[in-house]
């Protein structure tokens, strides 16, 4: 089949069109039992060579804009993420993300390592880093099941949106131990070197990243802002600041930028209502108002705008992030349908997916869940909705501009492709029917 090249001006009109289409039917689309990805998706599918082989994108050619392009992507989504974690911090809450973005990770890499390994004829190293590539939720395209704004307390949603948001930094050991094991990556002496600096001081650094930036920039904002006078802020560019402050100094000490961004984001949105609860406090006791104020939690004083002593970073930006991220996610999966053909669905690619969502990704998560009190209705949407996207896309370049061999990446691509694809359709179709559904047991539920 004859590929063929878009020029800029039908580029435009495509974008274009499709941008004045989601904007003119927003209502629609959020009456219809898909999410607005899978429109995009068919789209993409109709002009790419699927269909119509308007224009073909290949991801190998183009891997290095394309890494730029997720990286960018995922970062944006991390922050938002980041930003919409309940208010105050606590362990006990965080507990189960915290498993699943590390137990449960490791135990779907190891499935699909094995499945890849035995049953796609894959090396280990490359099976590893399939695992690796595919373990991660991703935190842009799984919009109808996450956390909607700073107050939302479902239990549900904020463990999958603290998940998506923190596995998408721990899978990257995984990667480097997959293109170490095919001789791309330093590993060390039995591994010595991956467990040390790989492992333990990228995560940690990466955390430790995070919430000193996003700490340090909540008080200096709060401390310019002062009160009175309130002095306007660029709120835009406070968070685009700290995204690429996050990120490139973690870059620079080798940790996990993507960890970084997100804590620096939910560092930000805790210390600043921290520093606006003193404030609050501080009034009360001069004003000599009631002393039933004090018992206001902050997510609640956050849903009255006005009672705030003043407007924060994490709210001012959070905006223009979503914008960005819905933009972004409308530009890639279009990209995603313009890659694929009709012999690009092979029984390989198919098989690993439908064990990714039926097998490896319900079986990770009733592992990491042991010994937890989640309820079952919980553990079941979890086990389910561990929707693959963006993120993958991201570690599947990365992989490619650091040396993976031609013909292995071809094979990866096609995995990689089918699976996410897959996903954006089936978990795309299933979102809609099955929250409605859970919101029955809501009420029995215990809560966040």
């Amino acid at each position: 089949m004859t590929e063929h090249i878009m020029t800029n001006a039908q580029w435009f009109l495509l974008v274009g069109g499709l941008l004045l289409a989601r904007g003119l039917t927003a209502p629609l689309l959020k009456r219809l039992p898909v999410t607005p990805a899978i429109v995009y998706l068919a789209v993409g599918l109709l002009v790419g060579p699927t269909v119509l082989n308007l224009f073909h994108f290949n991801p190998l050619q183009e891997s290095a804009l394309l890494e730029v392009l997720t990286e960018v992507v995922v970062l944006i989504s991390l922050f938002s993420a980041g930003v919409k974690m309940p208010v105050p911090f606590s362990f006990s809450r965080w507990r189960n993300p915290i498993l699943l973005a590390s137990v449960s990770l490791a135990v779907s890499v190891g499935l699909v390592a094995a499945f890849a390994y035995t049953l796609l004829g894959l090396p280990l190293g490359a099976g590893v880093l399939l695992g690796a590539i595919l373990a991660p939720t991703d935190p842009v395209l799984a919009t109808d099941v996450q956390t909607r704004h700073p107050g939302d307390r479902d239990q549900l949603r904020f463990t999958l949106t603290c998940e998506a948001g923190m596995n998408d930094g721990s899978a990257f050991p995984f990667v480097m131990l997959g293109m170490g094991l095919l001789g791309l990556h330093e590993l060390g002496e039995f591994g010595l070197r991956w467990a040390l600096f790989d492992v333990l001081w990228a995560t940690a650094a990466a955390i430790a990243i995070g919430v000193l930036s996003g700490g340090a920039l909540a008080y200096v904002a709060h401390k310019l802002r002062g009160t009175p006078p309130r002095h306007k802020l660029m709120d835009d560019f406070l968070g685009l600041g700290l995204i690429g402050v996050a990120y490139g100094v973690s870059v620079l000490v080798d940790a996990w930028g993507f960890l970084a961004v997100f804590f620096a984001a939910v560092a930000l949105r805790q210390t600043e209502l921290k520093l606006a609860g003193t404030d609050r406090n501080s009034a009360d006791q001069e004003n000599l108002d009631p002393p039933q104020t004090d018992r206001i939690e902050p997510e609640a004083k956050n849903a009255c705008p006005e009672d705030a002593p003043a407007p924060t970073v994490s709210e001012g930006s959070l905006v223009f992030k979503e914008h960005l991220e819905r933009l972004s996610e409308l530009m890639l999966i279009l990209l995603i349908g313009g890659t694929l053909f009709l012999d690009s669905w092979s029984w390989r690619a198919v098989g690993l997916a439908l064990f990714l969502f039926v097998v490896a990704r319900p079986v990770s998560v009733l592992v990491g869940l042991l010994g937890t009190r989640t309820s079952w209705p919980i553990r079941g949407m979890v086990g389910w909705f561990g929707v693959r996207g963006i993120g993958s896309l991201y570690y599947l370049m990365y992989a490619i501009q650091h040396g993976l061999p031609e013909d292995l990446a071809l094979d990866l691509i096609q995995l990689t492709l089918i699976a996410v694809t897959l996903s954006i359709l089936v978990h795309g179709t299933s979102v809609k029917p099955l929250m409605g559904r859970f919101k029955r047991y809501r009420r029995h539920l215990p809560p966040a």
